[in-house]
């Protein structure tokens, strides 16, 4: 029996990270299925000039990269904020076994609002979902991030 370990706090690193270059607050972690950490991104869409560059994508293309395969079946996906419609289809496509998210995203997510991309009878693969782990903190990162750029 394994014990349970969460991984937000490494999550919420990255979206500090991301926040410290102008970047909106939003990390992520992929954990393999012996607990490693073995990706961790927070959102470089101004860095790379990339609207893809969110922590979700980020995350599991190092994933992969480092798995030697397009799909992470057992991995752990820890993010900051529901994973929006895009990066939800990542998440269906590689495979992820278990997503667990802090804040969701009433405007923006596309697990629990808007698109419910895991909902839809097209979608090839429904992780496990656990949400608002860390989202206090989470949810406090994002509304700061903001209130300084107004």
């Amino acid at each position: 029996m394994s014990v349970f370990t969460s991984h937000m706090d490494a999550a919420l690193a990255e979206a500090r990270a991301a926040a410290g270059r102008g970047e909106v607050p939003v990390g992520a972690v992929v954990v393999a299925p012996d607990g490693r950490i073995v990706a961790a991104a927070g959102n470089r869409t101004r860095e790379l000039s990339d609207p893809t560059a969110h922590a979700e994508i980020l995350a599991i293309r190092a994933a992969c990269a480092a798995a030697g395969s397009e799909r992470l079946p057992d991995h752990d996906l820890w993010v900051t904020l529901e994973p929006c419609p895009m990066c939800a289809a990542a998440i269906s496509a590689a495979r992820i076994g278990r997503l667990y998210y802090g804040a969701g995203d009433p405007r923006m997510g596309g697990v629990a609002h808007g698109a419910r991309v895991f909902d839809h009878p097209q979608c090839h693969h429904r992780p496990q979902i656990y949400d608002g782990l860390g989202a206090a903190d989470a949810r406090a990162l994002l509304q700061d991030f903001f209130a300084r750029r107004r």
